[in-house]
């Protein structure tokens, strides 16, 4: 089965566990899931399923989406996710819920980081500033000099790629690897994972199981 859902993010609290121990977790809403597409390498290219995720009224969506959805017997739904798998074992209309974590020990969250922004060298890249003692006019937060960049490797006079300076920040797609999952309640959907996650409350997220684990979680992961 599938272990992948798209899901929004409700927020943080704490859970406490049988010993006492107070946990940090982000409470994520996953599921209910509908397989909208299951493609094959015959077909696309590739194998991948894409899910679709709450259902909104159709004069808030498009005639595609509509008839696309209605193919997997679904209402239209307002956001469609795909994730590449090599075998799902699913097959187009199923429903996946949170239930398919049940046997998960770790899970990586995608999501979309909070924007910030137009921000300076400092708050985006942890500079430091120039100093801040007498005789330094209006210059405390500036980033310093970028004229032993201005030739880039003899391509001519322009900044050298990958310069860190000022300029857009956040609103990127982050990926949080192997979060432990603390606890799972399949009547209402939630799913507990240890830790923060990208994104504002109330955001869209994706949860899958943990592609690549260290030697440490992946011993509990066996050990199950």
């Amino acid at each position: 089965m599938l272990n992948a859902l798209i899901g929004r993010k409700i927020g943080m609290t704490r859970f406490f566990t049988e010993s006492g121990e107070n946990v940090p977790v982000t409470v994520i809403q996953a599921g209910p899931c509908v397989v909208t597409q299951v493609k094959t390498e015959d077909t696309d290219g590739y194998s991948a399923v894409q899910l679709g995720f709450e259902e909104v009224k159709a004069r808030r969506s498009t005639m595609p989406v509509i008839g696309h959805d209605h193919r997997a017997n679904s209402a239209p739904l307002g956001v469609h996710r795909e994730f590449r798998v090599d075998d799902a074992d699913v097959e187009l209309g199923d429903r996946l819920d949170v239930s398919v974590f049940e046997d998960t020990k770790f899970v990586d969250v995608v999501g979309t980081s909070k924007g910030k922004g137009f921000q300076g060298g400092m708050k985006r890249h942890n500079f430091r500033g120039l100093e801040a003692s007498h005789g330094v006019k209006r210059k405390h937060r500036h980033p310093g000099s970028i004229g032993g960049h201005s030739s880039n490797l003899g391509t001519g006079p322009k900044i050298k790629k990958g310069k860190r300076m000022a300029g857009h920040m956040g609103h990127e797609r982050v990926t949080v690897r192997s979060l432990e999952v603390i606890s799972i309640d399949p009547e209402k959907n939630l799913i507990l994972v240890k830790g923060p996650v990208p994104g504002p409350a109330d955001g869209i997220v994706m949860v899958r199981g943990a592609v690549r684990l260290y030697k440490t979680k992946a011993r509990i992961a066996k050990a199950g």
